[in-house]
């Protein structure tokens, strides 16, 4: 259980630890971690997005306040990090999902 932080960037070294880091991050995908993102957001206050740059084209994501910067500064970057095969087959599906959702929000905003 020590050994699967995103935070503290830190690498497996057993099967177990694998696959407990795989599990934790499919948890912040697909529409699960997009329900997480905004209900934590909103318990914390966060804006919903950057009214001015809503998709962090010209700055950098800061998801300390706003709630869409969480996808670009984690989410997204999560499918590159999984360790096992059914991990990533799994990470691509949600990922999907997320960059779906993205879209759509672009289409609605704009």
């Amino acid at each position: 259980i020590a050994e699967h932080s995103f935070s503290q960037n830190k690498i497996p070294q057993t099967l177990e630890g694998k696959i407990l880091q795989d599990a934790d991050r499919l948890d912040a995908l697909g529409a699960i971690g997009i329900a997480r993102v905004f209900a934590t957001s909103g318990s914390l206050n966060r804006s919903f997005y950057n009214i001015d740059d809503p998709f962090c084209n010209k700055r950098n994501p800061d998801d300390d306040i706003w709630a869409v910067d969480h996808f670009f500064n984690k989410l997204l970057k999560l499918e590159s990090l999984m360790n096992t095969t059914s991990g990533k087959i799994e990470a691509k599906r949600r990922t999907m999902i997320l960059k779906e959702f993205l879209k759509q929000l672009k289409q609605e905003i704009q």
